[in-house]
Order: structure tokens, then C-alpha cells, then sequence
């Protein structure tokens, strides 16, 4: 088999799925948010599997969202691949020789920075989408992407307030995946939302365990 043949066999299983309550499924679009409800749970126990799990969700996810013309959605899968090169580097990096990944609480001066990327990031792709016509819901599109860029940043640097944006960004998701046909992935957002509410108490207490632990007051904790 050739490469083109083979790259048109792998778009046509994509794309292809079966029939559920009279929607139909694509099995990339099972498969992928499979993988992407993994990544959390993973992310939940700070686990280094979630990057490469990670990865393997956006392959699967932009094939999905080319298929339901969902353009915005596809380049945050790519924008996902570069972020997880980063993420899984960086907590390579704190979790060596074997220690256990540091995570904690924004500073002020980080919340700023991601608040003011994602407001920034929202409006100019918003106005990229509304020009070229890449997206059919430009500012919902925009704000997924963009909020999903900077939750997975904030996840990269071990940051607890990155699971305040995935909800955020699941809340936005839900409609807008089911507006699209995209049952599955309407319902992982709904998943998505329970997950990071258990990310963030349990990221939480970890980081006043370990604090503690180190005779040190957590960040954020009343004077």
C-alpha cells in the first residue's frame, strides 16, 4: 500500500463510524475524546502518560473536526501537538529523579498574563475567523481555542488555576459540539467539567500536602 493510499484509508475510517439513537458517530470523534477523557484523569494524578495520550487525542480529533468543517477546532489540534511537546518536556523536567510534580497556584502576575491572553487570544481569532469563514460560530470557536491554548499552557507549568479555564472552556464546548453534529464530543465537554472540578481539589490538596510537608505556608492561604 502506498503512502497516499494509506493516508486516504485512514481518512475514510475517520470518518466512517455507526449510528447511535439515530446520530451518527464517527469513530475518530469516539476514539479521540476517548483519549482526551484519559488525558484528564491522567492530568487529575499528575501522570507523565497524559502528554503522549495527549497527543494521540488531537491526531484523532483533527481528523474529526476537518470532516464536520469545524477548521478553528482543527488548528487547535495542531496547536495541542505543539503544546504537548512543551508539557510533557517541562514536567519531564520537574519530575526527575523521581520527585513529585510541584504543582501550585498562579502568581498575580500569571493570572494577569492568561487572563489577558485569553481575552487578547479570543478576539483576534475571532476577527481571523469572522474574515476567512474558516468557522461557522466564530467567537465560540475562537474562545475554545484559544482557552484551550492557555488552559494547556497553564497545565504545562503545573499551574492548579489551568483547571479553572477547562471549565470555563467546557462550558462554552458543550453547545457548541452539539451544534455541530458532534454528539460524542458534546458529551465528553459535559465530562470534561466533573474532571476538572475533581483536578481541582485534588491538585489543591496536594500542593498544601506537600507544603506543609516542607514547613512552608501554601500559596494563597489566609495570613
Amino acid at each position: 500500500m502506498s503512502g497516499a493510499e494509506a493516508g486516504v484509508w485512514w481518512l475514510e475510517w475517520a470518518y466512517a463510524g455507526f449510528t447511535l439513537f439515530g446520530e451518527h458517530v464517527r469513530w475518530a470523534d469516539l476514539l479521540g475524546n476517548i483519549a482526551a477523557l484519559a488525558t484528564v484523569a491522567l492530568a487529575v494524578r499528575r501522570s507523565l502518560w497524559t502528554w503522549p495520550v495527549q497527543l494521540l487525542g488531537a491526531v484523532l480529533l483533527f481528523a474529526v473536526s476537518i470532516d464536520a468543517h469545524l477548521l478553528g477546532n482543527a488548528l487547535k489540534q495542531v496547536m495541542f501537538a505543539l503544546l504537548v511537546c512543551y508539557g510533557w518536556y517541562r514536567w519531564v523536567r520537574g519530575t526527575r529523579g523521581g520527585a513529585e510534580l510541584p504543582v501550585r497556584p498562579a502568581t498575580a502576575r500569571e493570572r494577569v498574563l492568561l487572563a489577558g491572553a485569553l481575552v487578547g487570544g479570543t478576539v483576534a481569532a475571532a476577527l481571523l475567523f469572522e474574515a476567512t469563514g474558516i468557522s461557522w460560530a466564530p467567537w465560540p470557536d475562537a474562545f475554545i481555542f484559544v482557552g484551550s491554548a492557555v488552559a494547556t499552557f497553564g497545565q504545562s507549568r503545573a499551574l492548579i488555576d489551568f483547571w479553572w479555564v477547562w471549565i470555563v472552556v467546557d462550558l462554552v464546548g458543550v453547545p457548541l459540539a452539539l451544534m455541530s453534529g458532534l454528539w460524542v464530543s458534546g458529551i465528553v465537554y459535559g465530562v470534561f467539567f466533573v474532571l476538572a472540578v475533581v483536578g481541582i481539589r485534588d491538585w489543591t490538596r496536594r500542593h498544601r500536602a506537600l507544603a506543609a510537608a516542607a514547613g512552608l505556608r501554601p500559596e494563597g492561604a489566609a495570613a
